[in-house]
């Protein structure tokens, strides 16, 4: 701090601004004030320097004046700008341009959608307004390539070709027209410009040349390969920046000269601070909440202990985990509102659970969120007609005061918290709650039939038990999905709504000590006042990591960190301030899961590179997560120094956490108790103890449970508890998988399932919801229990994957393990896992064969196979009977053993924890409670599918007088799969009847009786409309007749391959059209694959989603069955042998009507050696069929470009061998129109509205979130 100056530290939130002012004399200051007050300020950072300036020198600084900066050292800000205009969609107009093909390359993105059972596919719209095409052409050079060479070029570590040079002068006149129309941003995303960016800088030199005020070139924004998020990335920085310029002009507008001798500094993503002048769009959206992780992390971690801390920050609209044990935890890839940013940042997981987050009570069921009651109206207790809220709910228990707030409430923001609004609320839905329980129906589990009646404050504590239990999920998997044990973690506590909330949820989670900082209200500023500047730069490497590198890795390492040095000491910075860190971006050869990689603690050895022994820090760390491959070669992606100047100042803090004025210092105050500090209130608990430190922090002791006798009967509130407590059991076994597995399929595409079942085999709980797997998991346990008590002994685990034991197809193996109890004879609990394994043999490698006959075709078969015997993994059997294909002609045992042994050794071990963790559960409450939860749990389901038929048969009986429905669709060979539905509309059951579907075919798409079972379920949640927990109970109020010997439900040696990715997509078709849900979506799975010796490669290709009565169908996106994430174009021609020439979407496939179908995609594949092309599609004979008028959408194509100029329709199913130059382009079908189409309307050309809806408003983020996305991405 420069002497007799004032500094600052200034989190600028989308409500309040906090403001941290360290005065001359050494003494700290903070203030809050709402972010926008026109009324009062133009703008919230400057008002707040200005009231401390006037406040503590005594002198005037008028508002209408810029302000002296004559006593102010530095500034530091965080600030949601960027995030807000993200959220908001209040960008600058901005053109995309890219690479000729691939327009709509960002509109597919990963082409899965985001809400599993979302029907209508809500998707938020890409940032850029036009699209500019550029036909030019780099792709990688390839050493086998049997297609004419060009000039290699040479990059950082890749060779490439180039196959197009840019025509300058057509690129030109394309942005003279987009200036013309006014747009003045630009974002450059040219292939593989990532390692070779001629192209994109001489693209970027015209457009600044032209007038474009924001260029933004993918190759410099972040030059790391995948094509998709990097575009993102670009995208929204050409969207954000300009925005940001425009804040900082109109902030440096008010103070005198501009700032321009005050060292201002902003805060990025990644929890460094860097020079106004540099801060962009694509790294500062996370620039409010990186403060308080740094704040966090600085004031509450013991590097003497050592012991990490979780940081909780409980705001308004959602909560923000984050943990940090020495250094700060990035990730490198994330979404926030939608957009994938492809960029160093810190892992923040945002929870949907905050003091605003609404309170329901569904079918029997607490529910917390993920819906939010915003600023406006906000909670019923702002005087504003809002809903009841989580803020609600503690003010009803008196945990917060009203006489502690500012009067800012109310239409007049002059009014206190209404606590009178809160209670009648809560009278309302204590009524709903009661009268629900006094029903029949609400009460059919209970002991006596009946409940005693619930309080008001007995629902209130209720919500907050559940909100908490809803917060305790995501903080198990941030730690357990990294090998910690979460109860060895500090929980720091900041934020205005975490201290009602800490002490329950350190105790739910078994930690022992909360700490809440003395400014935890302001923690964000706080840390922004000790944080370092940083300075990271990077570059791709494609080099191996072995002794032949270390040379040119040193040369690129030193280059880097010269870089770094330079900058961060043409800031001011000396040579004694300068910290550099080296990480390595390493992944196994043939692998996709890379790891950015640090080498602190394995300092440089003469087997490793000057900056230190990379090699075995991987390793380690591949050791901690269960995964090494020793004799795989390890693959440098890219090199990256982060580099950092010592400029925060020293935190005084002994050690951590809250202050209470009035009390003296090492008092300590034994819960239940309230403190109440200016910035927040801290609730302790019972059996708590609060200690004030010497720095004015709170320390709390969190003490055990005061036990509660829990009984069998429903207690709705539990009820909630449990569905979450069995849902992550699922969760973690699925963590312990994706861990200790080796395949691609399983450790990297996360293509598998986890659930828990009770002792007769019924589903509990299933995560996650692979659509495909949903109930059909429950047919095989029912069957291995069927088979008799005697053939199942603890210690044993069974193995099956046959269609007449619950299997899908082949490849998904199922292991499964009884959970025993001392005392009772028999399973009481059935864990089990479901992976798809790459290679089982059969007729073709990937044993997926189009042309598949009968089953052994398939690969091995598995009805009941004890895979572990006593405790003993029974290798040699397994692996006898995973080798038995090759006796059948024309086909191979499995092509890759050691990964299928390798990937049941880690289903055993994931199955082995959740049979733990249902051990832990039945020690807390008991068997008895724990199978009554079960039984609550599944009735709760069986309750919400029960109201939707009942509502259903209301609404058709009153239009129609009938409660009978019925459909038909067909498969391509002329099939015919019909359904009648017969409701009863006093139950809520009914009848699904596919008498009528045609037999059994000569082909692979029979599908297993599991296949239906997993279509129904999907169906019924998509038509419920809400969350409701997935088990068996679903199922309870329908009846399904399917006829032997169908399509549905085939003889034992039957194929089935393609009804699992194919047949399955029908029968949805089918049950939506008899309900009259939605048009048909594409229908198919488009399934291709090509390979030869050397490698192979599958992948299922989006088409377009069907309309509905509200929505038009979503274009290019995974439907129904599969959710799919397809290979980044930069990843597929990187690794395999081919050139990706087009992927677009398919004009006008999709079906017309009042609301449009959505379009299928083109795909064009250009192949540079000889392979085997295999492909599995439908549709391609009928067409995705429309509702109430609306029309059908586009059939699909598959048709084969030879390189002698013919073209050949492949049809639907096929192999064929493929010649170099060849070109494969697939045209997926589009998806059917709803309602018919209003020709006034359509003359105007305007675009149909999404409905906007609660649960839009907020905005999850994290790794957390992103693994739970690219699980529900298969």
């Amino acid at each position: 701090m420069a002497k007799g100056k004032f500094d600052f530290a200034i989190d600028r939130g989308g409500t309040f601004t906090d403001v941290f002012a360290r005065l001359p004399d050494g003494r700290e200051k903070v203030l809050k004030l709402l972010s926008h007050d026109p009324q009062n300020y133009q703008d919230a950072p400057t008002e707040g320097i200005r009231r401390v300036l006037e406040e503590e020198t005594g002198l005037a600084f008028p508002r209408e004046q810029p302000v002296d900066t004559s006593l102010i050292g530095w500034i530091r800000m965080g600030t949601t700008v960027a995030t807000n205009a993200l959220l908001e969609r209040r960008g600058e107009r901005t053109a995309l341009l890219v690479t000729k093909g691939f327009k709509d390359l960002l509109h597919i993105g990963t082409q899965a959608r985001p809400k599993l059972f979302d029907l209508e596919v809500a998707v938020p719209e890409v940032l850029y307004e036009e699209v500019i095409e550029v036909d030019e052409r780099v792709v990688l050079r390839q050493d086998g390539c049997q297609l004419p060479r060009k000039e290699p070029k040479r990059s950082t570590g890749d060779s490439l070709e180039v196959w197009r040079e840019v025509d300058m002068q057509r690129v030109e006149e394309d942005l003279r027209g987009v200036l013309s129309r006014g747009i003045t941003s630009l974002a450059v995303l040219l292939l593989h410009s990532y390692t070779w960016s001629d192209h994109e800088k001489a693209v970027g030199s015209l457009a600044r040349k032209l007038g474009f005020t924001q260029v933004s070139l993918s190759s410099e924004v972040m030059p790391m390969v995948r094509v998709v998020p990097r575009g993102y990335t670009v995208c929204a920085d050409a969207y954000l920046t300009p925005k940001i310029r425009q804040y900082l002009e109109g902030f440096t507008s008010g103070f005198r000269d501009g700032l321009k001798d005050v060292s201002v500094l902003f805060m990025q993503s990644d929890g460094g601070l860097t020079p106004m002048e540099q801060f962009c769009g694509s790294r500062a959206v996370l620039s409010g909440p990186a403060g308080g992780v740094v704040g966090y992390a600085v004031t509450s971690y013991d590097p003497a202990q050592k012991k990490p801390v979780i940081g909780f920050d409980m705001g308004g609209t959602s909560t923000d985990v984050s943990r940090y044990a020495g250094q700060f935890e990035h990730v490198f890839e994330a979404a926030t509102a939608g957009v994938t940013l492809q960029a160093p940042q810190l892992d923040i997981n945002t929870v949907a659970a905050g003091g605003g987050s609404r309170l329901f009570f569904r079918s029997g069921m607490f529910v917390v969120g993920p819906e939010s009651a915003g600023a406006h109206p906000g909670p019923a207790c702002y005087r504003k007609g809002g809903p009841l809220t989580v803020t609600d709910a503690n003010l009803a228990l008196g945990r917060l005061l009203p006489a502690f707030f500012p009067r800012i409430f109310g239409p007049g923001e002059d009014q206190p918290l209404s606590s009178d609004d809160t209670m009648k609320c809560f009278r309302q839905l204590t009524q709903e709650i009661n009268d629900f329980h006094s029903t029949t129906d609400g009460s059919r589990d209970l002991a006596d039939g009946s409940e005693p009646e619930m309080s008001v404050e007995e629902v209130a504590m209720g919500f907050i038990r559940v909100a908490n239990e809803a917060m305790c999920r995501p903080i198990r998997a941030l730690t357990q999905a990294k090998g910690h044990d979460t109860s060895q973690h500090v929980l720091a506590c900041f934020g205005g709504a975490g201290g009602q909330h800490a002490c329950a949820i350190a105790r739910a989670l078994g930690m022992k000590t909360v700490f809440i900082h003395k400014y935890s209200g302001v923690l964000s500023a706080y840390g922004l006042a000790l944080a370092d500047v940083v300075e990271e730069v990077q570059e791709p490497c494609s080099l191996q990591y072995c002794p032949g590198s270390f040379s040119e890795l040193d040369r690129r390492v030193e280059q880097l960190t010269q870089r770094c040095t330079e900058t961060l000491r043409g800031r001011g910075f000396s040579g004694s301030d300068i910290t550099t860190e080296v990480f390595l971006h390493l992944r196994y050869q043939k692998t996709d899961c890379a790891l950015m990689v640090t080498a602190a603690g394995y300092p440089g050895n003469s087997q490793s590179c000057r900056s230190g022994d990379f090699c075995s820090a991987f390793t380690d760390y591949r050791k901690e997560f269960g995964f090494t491959i020793s004799d795989r070669p390890i693959m440098v992606d890219d090199i990256r120094v982060r580099g950092s100047g010592k400029s925060g100042i020293k935190s005084t803090v002994v050690l951590r956490v809250y202050l209470c004025e009035d009390l003296p210092c090492d008092h300590s105050i034994s819960g239940p108790a309230i403190i109440i500090d200016k910035n927040s209130t801290i609730l302790v608990e019972p059996s708590c103890v609060a200690q004030l430190t010497e720095g004015g922090d709170v320390c709390i002791s969190v003490g055990s449970d005061p036990y509660c006798l829990l009984g069998t009967e429903l207690n709705t509130v539990q009820l909630s508890i449990f569905s979450h407590r069995f849902m992550s059991i699922a969760e973690q076994m699925g963590r312990v998988l994706q861990r200790t597995s080796i395949s691609t399929n399983i450790k990297e595409r996360l293509d598998f399932s986890c659930a828990v079942f009770g002792p007769d085999g019924g589903l509990v709980s299933n995560a996650p919801h692979i659509p495909v797997h949903l109930g059909a998991m429950q047919e095989t346990v029912q069957y291995q229990k069927s088979l008799g008590r005697n053939t199942i002994e603890e210690g044993d685990v069974i193995l099956s994957n046959h269609p007449c034991a619950g299997g899908s197809h082949l490849p998904d193996l199922t292991v499964i393990t009884p959970v025993f109890r001392r005392g009772v004879s028999g399973p009481v609990f059935f864990v089990a896992s479901r992976g798809h394994h790459a290679d089982i043999g059969g007729i073709t490698p990937g044993s997926m064969p189009p042309h598949s006959t009968s089953l052994q075709q398939e690969g091995a078969v598995f009805t009941s196979f004890k895979l572990v015997t006593a405790g003993v993994f029974q290798e040699e059997a397994v692996t006898e009977a995973l080798m038995a294909p090759a006796q059948y002609p024309d086909c191979s045992g499995t092509r890759n053993l050691h990964d299928n042994l390798s990937d049941l050794r880690a289903q055993v071990a994931a199955n082995q924890r959740g049979s733990a963790l249902v051990g832990e559960l039945i020690d807390s409450y008991g068997l008895a409670v724990v199978q009554a939860y079960m039984g609550h749990i599944q009735s709760n389901a069986e309750l919400a599918v029960r109201d939707m038929l009942k509502d259903f048969a209301r609404r058709r009986r009153q239009k129609t007088g009938s409660l009978d429905v019925e459909a038909e669709d067909f498969m391509d060979d002329g099939t015919p799969i019909r359904l009648r539905v017969q409701v009863n509309e006093k139950e809520g059951s009914a009848v699904f009847d596919f008498t009528g579907t045609g037999t059994e075919v000569w082909g692979n798409c029979n599908a297993p009786r599991a296949i239906t079972f997993s279509a129904l379920i999907y169906c019924l949640r998509c038509m419920v409309g809400q969350d409701i927990p997935l088990n068996q109970g679903c199922l309870a109020p329908i009846r399904v007749i399917i006829p032997d010997g169908s399509i549905l439900q085939p003889s034992q040696d039957a194929a089935v391959v393609g009804g699992n990715v194919l047949t399955s997509q029908r029968v949805v078709d089918v049950i939506f059209r008899a309900f009259e849900v939605c048009a048909a979506s594409q229908g198919c799975m488009n399934n291709v694959t090509f390979g030869s010796e050397g490698s192979g490669y599958y992948e299922t290709v989006a088409g377009g989603a069907g309309a509905g009565p509200e929505w038009n169908g979503r274009s290019g996106v995974h439907s129904h069955m599969t959710n799919t994430r397809i290979t980044d174009p930069e990843i597929l021609e990187k690794r395999y042998p081919v050139v990706l020439e087009q992927f677009s979407l398919r004009p006008n496939s999709g079906g017309a009507g009042k609301h449009r179908g959505g379009d299928g995609v083109i795909r064009k594949l250009l192949f540079r050696n000889k392979v085997v092309l295999s492909i599995l599609t439908e549709r391609r004979s009928t067409r995705p069929y429309g509702l109430h008028g609306g029309e059908s959408g586009a059939s699909g194509l598959n048709l084969l470009h030879r390189a002698d100029g013919r073209v050949l329709n492949l049809g639907a199913k096929t192999t064929v061998n493929l010649e170099p130059g060849d070109v494969f382009c697939l045209y997926t079908p589009g998806g059917g129109g709803y309602g018919e189409k209003d020709e006034r309307a359509a003359g105007n050309g305007a675009p149909v509205k999404k409905r906007r809806r609660f649960s839009e408003t907020f905005s999850e983020r994290g790794s957390v979130f992103e693994y739970r996305m690219a699980q529900e991405g298969v």
